[in-house]
């Protein structure tokens, strides 16, 4: 007899038990992050890339979500997240879970990859091991570059305990008063104005060396420790630590009551400088208990807030080192390609060489970065237009981009030609927020119309609108992409967008500027799933239809790539595909709060992580829809805030060719087996590997070999 299978209403699809911890599964990204650190088979040098990528990554951690579990705590929020757990115990397993982690990061570079470095003629030296030569030259450059930047601050009752900067590395230093033998507490921050790794001449770095000998750097916070008498005459110098700051630095915004949102967003910018509340103190372990007990009531933080570290402190900056010209320790070098359809216009000799324009109105265009050139596709059709005599206006989102952004500067063209330009600067783009409010403000000194948003939602979609008049109509270009206007991390994000002139697609971007910039309330668009307006009940409509199919005794299937899944109603939506026998592969690079293979609820659910040479951005969504497919594109992860908090764009995939590429793109990564990760129904990521009946498949290296075929 057969056994009874419970309903969806019988069977609570939003039971926590059925929900992973989105820090839990946070932790386990950088953990992946960490592992390519310490892979054997990754480059030595980029090795050392993701070791600072691990670091960076929980600076802004703690700095944001670390910070807001602190915060919630204090004010005794007791509402569960999907998996059932309180901020003070998500604050607990990341503790429990992130202290190993670390320990593990430290002992590998101090044990392994600094040795191996050495090997390579890679030498980062301890100050107390440099010869008398070596800490001369070092003395007289400390006296004359670093010595003036320095600023010791006494602490004692008439000099307060000072304010210590978010992200800083400072000195804890004890000094004797000789004549009384009091001692005395001060503290030097390292300035971030200077070369974190002090690199010594060629003369003074190679003399002890066996072999070539291609770098050799001192830390700077040693090179300061050790010439403490300069900064204290006088004194007896008894002992230093050293010691790095995290604080809450998340931007506290009362939009409603901003009368002017870029002059509100500048004054939390200044608050940020300074920084909130302390969520995190890096100490080395040897510092003794006073000077520890002094910082950490000084700054009001408990032994949770402490991590200890054997060996330097805030290893971010090792990514300095990436600059070395040693290309034999790091990655091949990768030239982006040029899709065949551009090439011929591409090509500078060529004078019958198509416009843009003209291979638009031929047929879509897709672009795939860093294996398509951005510059040679989303650059040059948003520059094109800035001069083209024919284009009336553009319009665009700004999300995140370059300093020396070469887009922006064409837009400011644009306006300087006559042209309409209108863009959306997201204000409220974390960490980026400054960078956003200086291109503003060329931007509006050029008279391009700038826009902030919208009260309330962040604008994170992708989408540019050219309108351009052609004979006796007007025609409308679009580009919709997964990522940012940024010709810097296009070279190492992995990315698409979608280039047409489709007539729906032009009037439905048509619609979401005017959301954007005026008050229209549109609630339906013709091809775009917009978000927060129809996007998530759209996606549920697809998951839905699946099910239907799979009802109906149809193959039924979902491959979804995003960067993170967190909705618990997409969650629990694709549980209930899965009951109903939908085949569903998720590739998703960082958190995903959804057990896959469990009994009864996911068992035909598989979630695979890439993490590799290049950061997996770009979304795909694949509905096999009974033998009619749909696949769709753009800037929205299953996350809550992406359907509900930000706006958003995704749109549909309609050439037939393009499709097919991205079912191609999306069975390439299925197939990795070197940089994948499998997720496990208890929330492990356990790592695929080549066997000799599975040779290796490393998708981002095909579709390398595949953009250059």
């Amino acid at each position: 007899m057969a056994k009874h299978k419970k309903t969806a209403t019988e069977l609570n699809l939003r039971d926590p038990q059925y929900y992973i911890s989105r820090e839990t599964s946070w932790l386990e990204f950088n953990s992946r992050v960490l592992h390519e650190a310490i892979d054997p088979r990754t480059p030595l040098l980029e090795r050392l890339k993701f070791m600072a990528i691990f670091s960076s990554n929980l600076d802004e951690y703690f700095m944001v979500r670390v910070a807001a579990l602190k915060e919630q705590l204090e004010a005794k929020v007791s509402k569960l997240t999907a998996d059932g757990r309180t901020p003070g115990e998500q604050l607990e397993i990341i503790s429990s879970r992130l202290r190993p982690l670390v320990i593990q990061q430290h002992q590998h570079f101090e044990q392994a990859l600094r040795r191996q470095l050495s090997a390579k003629g890679i030498h980062i030296v301890d100050y107390v091991d440099l010869n008398q030569e070596q800490r001369t030259y070092l003395q007289n450059y400390f006296d004359q570059q670093i010595f003036p930047v320095l600023t010791p601050l006494a602490i004692d009752p008439s000099h307060p305990f000072p304010y210590i900067s978010n992200l800083s590395l400072n000195l804890a230093v004890v000094v004797k008063e000789p004549e009384t033998g009091e001692e005395l507490f001060a503290r030097i921050k390292v300035p971030k104005t200077l070369p974190r790794f002090m690199a010594l001449p060629e003369e003074l770095r190679q003399q002890f060396y066996d072999r070539p000998c291609v770098w050799t750097g001192v830390p700077l916070e040693q090179a300061i420790a050790h010439n403490l008498e300069s900064l204290f005459p006088g004194m007896n110098i008894q002992e230093y630590h050293p010691f790095r700051i995290t604080r809450d630095t998340d931007l506290e915004l009362e939009e409603d009551e901003a009368d002017d949102l870029l002059l509100a967003i500048e004054q939390e910018l200044r608050k940020r400088r300074i920084g909130g509340s302390v969520v995190r103190m890096e100490l080395q372990s040897s510092m003794p208990e006073a000077v520890r007990g002094m910082l950490m009531r000084e700054m009001g933080i408990s032994d949770r807030e402490v991590y200890e570290i054997d060996g330097l402190l805030g290893l971010g900056d090792l990514m300095s080192l990436m600059e070395l010209p040693l290309p034999e320790l790091k990655d091949p070098a990768w030239t982006p390609g040029i899709p065949p359809r551009l090439r011929r216009m591409n090509d500078p000799d060529d004078d019958e060489g198509e416009d843009f324009f003209s291979l638009i109105r031929q047929r879509d265009l897709m672009v795939h970065h860093p294996y398509h050139s951005f510059v040679a596709t989303v650059q040059r059709f948003i520059t094109q237009a800035a001069h083209d005599a024919k284009v009336l206006a553009i319009k665009m989102t700004l999300y995140r981009t370059s300093g020396d952004s070469p887009i922006l500067n064409a837009l400011i063209a644009a306006a300087a030609n006559g042209k309409q330009v209108a863009v959306l600067v997201e204000l409220k783009a974390r960490f980026d927020e400054e960078n956003n409010i200086n291109w503003a403000r060329k931007l509006e000194q050029a008279g391009v119309h700038v826009v902030y948003g919208l009260v309330g939602l962040k604008t994170h979609t992708k989408v540019v609108l050219v309108v351009r008049r052609e004979d006796d109509r007007i025609r409308r270009y679009v580009h919709v992409g997964t990522g940012n206007y940024n010709h810097r991390t296009a070279r190492i994000y992995t990315d698409l967008g979608l280039i047409s002139c489709r007539e729906e697609l032009g009037a439905d971007l048509t619609d979401l500027f005017n959301y954007l910039t005026g008050y229209s309330r549109q609630r339906s668009y013709r091809k775009l799933l917009v978000a927060p307006v129809n996007m998530r009940d759209r996606f549920l409509g697809l998951i839905h239809r699946e099910i239907d199919c799979a009802h109906n005794g149809q193959h039924a299937r979902i491959v979804a790539k995003m960067n993170a899944l967190v909705d618990p109603q997409m969650i629990a939506a694709l549980y209930e595909a899965s009951r109903a026998g939908v085949q569903i592969d998720l590739i998703i690079r960082g958190i995903c709060c959804l057990r896959p293979g469990v009994e009864g609820i996911s068992e035909n659910i598989r979630v695979m992580s890439i993490v590799g040479r290049f950061l997996e951005h770009s979304r795909i969504y694949y509905f096999h829809n009974g033998g009619q497919e749909e696949v769709y594109i753009g800037s929205a992860d299953w996350m809550t805030r992406n359907l509900d908090r930000r706006v958003e764009a995704i749109a549909p995939i309609e050439d037939p060719e393009m499709s097919k590429d991205l079912q191609e793109i999306l069975g390439v990564m299925l197939a990795d087996n070197r940089q994948s990760w499998d997720l496990q129904p208890d929330g492990r990521y356990l790592q695929r590997r080549p066997t000799e009946e599975s040779p290796e498949q490393n998708a981002q290296k095909i579709l390398m070999e595949m953009a250059n075929s």
